[in-house]
């Protein structure tokens, strides 16, 4: 078989010098019919391999049967259950061929925002371990709340994933925005409900503030396309190279770097965060007249050891509370306990776990109750003491049955 370059020369000798076929048949060293080929071919000469049995023909119908039962099974799974043995990217990609006989497609529509209309709500647990005093470092999440429209970011570390501290972290990150957007976008967390079955306190907490929390379906992404991005931009920009020494300091460099970033161009919008949410604050709802219930509210009677427990650490109340009932309230910083609207105990809030904090004071106080009932002030000697009826009968008091005592 002639290469390109020699058919091409073939038939500019012949066709367009006019030598002949013999000529150019000895000159190139090859048959007379070799030239005569060349010179009667519509194109140049391509080599076509011989086709061959593909592996892929004995396993297909096994791999149709599998995804007509699940159409999402992994590749490397259907490669394990119908033994394949071959290359792995070959069967990938046959597989991706093949696929979508039997996967239903799942489009993706383009989302527009109005502004004010939403800001979407996602829980990041950047993968750095918070040092949190007594307790170990844990992983702790970071509440990112960002404004559709604008792509304004507002992030807060709390100090868990339970409904009170949500609800605390999402109010707090509405004050600092100063509106309230029309709609909040969440995932179905299990501290804001699952299904639109909504936790205890977030149907109130929406409605004070006159929005909806809407959650949306499973296999969505794209309706929280938004602050997933901002969760990978926290990851990538704001993370690398940084250490942190508590979770106040977190939130205080978390504070310094948010304005940076809100000041970023936005390919997709074509303009500056910081700028944007002028327009989007606009058409927000004000903030309500008086704050949400948040954070943690409860009513226990204080047992012999003047402990409470909130969110898995130990606080100490004023032993005088023994056996009464104390309303203890949790915010994100502070653990109160009060007793009829008297505040027996105050504690910075810990987010470690399985901690016991004490205030010196009330261990001091239990002391001095424990060492008065230990030893009890002795009983009054009454044996001296005159009958009452002789100063009845001294001073003429008449009694009941007209006597004279």
């Amino acid at each position: 078989m002639i290469t390109v370059e020699d058919w091409a020369l073939i038939r500019r000798l012949h066709l367009a010098e006019g030598e002949s076929m013999r000529s150019i048949a000895a000159r190139l060293g090859v048959s007379r019919n070799t030239v005569a080929k060349a010179v009667s071919a519509d194109g140049p000469p391509a080599y076509v391999r011989a086709p061959q049995a593909s592996g892929i023909k004995a396993v297909e119908p096994a791999v149709r049967a599998l995804l007509k039962e699940n159409p999402r099974m992994p590749a490397t799974v259907l490669a394990e259950r119908v033994g394949w043995a071959g290359s792995p990217a070959w069967f990938r990609e046959n597989v991706a061929r093949i696929r979508p006989e039997y996967a239903p497609a799942d489009p993706a529509d383009r989302i527009s925002y109005e502004p004010g209309d939403q800001a979407q709500c996602d829980l990041w647990f950047p993968e750095v371990r918070i040092p949190v005093g007594e307790g170990k470092p844990r992983v702790l999440p970071v509440l990112v709340m960002v404004s559709s429209y604008s792509r304004f970011i507002l992030a807060r570390m709390i100090p868990s994933r339970m409904t009170g501290d949500l609800l605390a972290g999402m109010w707090e990150l509405i004050g600092r925005l100063g509106a309230v957007p029309r709609r909040l976008i969440w995932d179905n967390e299990t501290g804001i409900g699952r299904r639109n079955s909504y936790a205890a306190g977030v149907a109130a907490f929406a409605g004070v503030l006159a929005t909806r929390i809407l959650q949306v379906k499973p296999y969505d992404p794209e309706s929280k396309g938004v602050v997933e991005r901002a969760n990978q931009f926290l990851e990538t920009s704001f993370l690398p190279g940084r250490s942190f020494t508590s979770p106040e300091d977190f939130n205080a460099q978390l504070g310094l770097w948010l304005p940076r970033a809100n000041a970023r161009l936005v390919r997709r919008t074509g303009a500056r965060p910081a700028e944007l949410i002028i327009r989007d604050k606009a058409a927000m709802l004000g903030l309500p007249p008086v704050p949400p219930v948040t954070g943690f509210r409860t009513r226990v009677r204080l047992l012999r050891d003047y402990y409470v427990r909130m969110a898995s650490n130990d606080y100490s109340v004023h032993p005088q509370a023994i056996g009464r009932f104390v309303e203890v309230t949790a915010d994100l910083d502070t653990v109160t306990i009060a007793l009829d609207g008297r505040c027996v105990g105050s504690h910075r809030r810990s987010w470690g776990t399985g901690l016991t904090i004490t205030d010196p004071d009330h261990v001091e106080a239990a002391g001095a109750l424990r060492k008065a009932f230990q030893n009890p002030a002795p009983a009054m000697d009454v044996s001296g003491l005159r009958d009452l009826a002789d100063y009845d009968r001294a001073f003429g008091v008449v009694l009941d049955d007209g006597q004279v005592a």
